[in-house]
């Protein structure tokens, strides 16, 4: 059984408000054993799967890690919205590079959209800064592989521009948990942070067109992250 199985029951069940108990009365099981289902202590049937399914609304392909989206969706880079794709509809360049733009794109979208309902202009700043310093820092390493490129278009010294890039977005991301925090926003704590409550199914809804690429942007980089630096590409 997939690793990912114990961890999307549980959270189905919580965003869902429903106690263990509750759950396994439902789904037929005691409490004992859908509790060691969520711990991953011990492996369950196929046909425990598909009432899962049924029960949450999902796919047993999402229940199962094959797709990030609940509908068991698997999306090609023709599927995702793009706000600036061209008047004609149609995607230019190589899959790869447009697929990734899209998912980070579309995801933006919903960051920002979360951002806007519970507007602190410090938080914004603060994350804004810390996505800049990310683009920046990339775009500065392919910018560095042009052996004709002048270097002249950036003001921070080639040998230091990582660590102080690496530096001011740990200090962003720091001051952007602080804000949530309520320990250094503009007007103390944050004024309604029920704005950022949110589940995969109020996202799939409120986003309909952009929900899919923000799941499998969190598959994509939690696998890369369980990968560690290993390069497998």
């Amino acid at each position: 059984m997939s690793s990912d199985f114990n961890r999307m029951i549980t959270l189905l069940r919580k965003e869902k408000g429903i106690t263990q108990k509750k759950a396994a009365e439902d789904l037929g099981v005691s409490q004992a054993l859908l509790s060691h289902y969520e711990k991953g202590i011990r492996e369950c049937g196929l046909d425990f799967v598909v009432r899962v399914a049924d029960y949450y609304g999902v796919s047993c392909d999402y229940l199962l890690g094959r797709s990030a989206d609940r509908s068991g969706l698997t999306l090609k880079v023709e599927d995702i919205p793009s706000p600036d794709s061209s008047r004609d509809g149609t995607y230019h360049g190589s899959v790869l590079p447009v697929f990734n733009k899209k998912l980070i794109s579309n995801s933006l979208n919903i960051l920002y959209d979360k951002l806007n309902r519970n507007p602190d202009r410090a938080l914004v700043s603060e994350i804004s800064a810390y996505l800049m310093l990310a683009v920046y820092k990339m775009f500065r390493l392919l910018y560095s592989a042009g052996p004709r490129n002048a270097p002249g278009l950036f003001g921070v010294k080639r040998s230091v521009y990582t660590g102080y890039s690496d530096a001011a977005m740990h200090v962003a991301e720091a001051n952007a948990q602080a804000i949530v925090n309520g320990e250094d926003g503009e007007k103390g704590a944050l004024r309604d942070p029920a704005a950022f409550a949110m589940s995969t199914e109020t996202l799939s809804r409120d986003y309909p067109l952009y929900a899919s690429s923000l799941f499998n942007l969190i598959k994509t980089s939690e696998d890369r992250i369980s990968k560690g630096t290993r390069k497998d590409d």
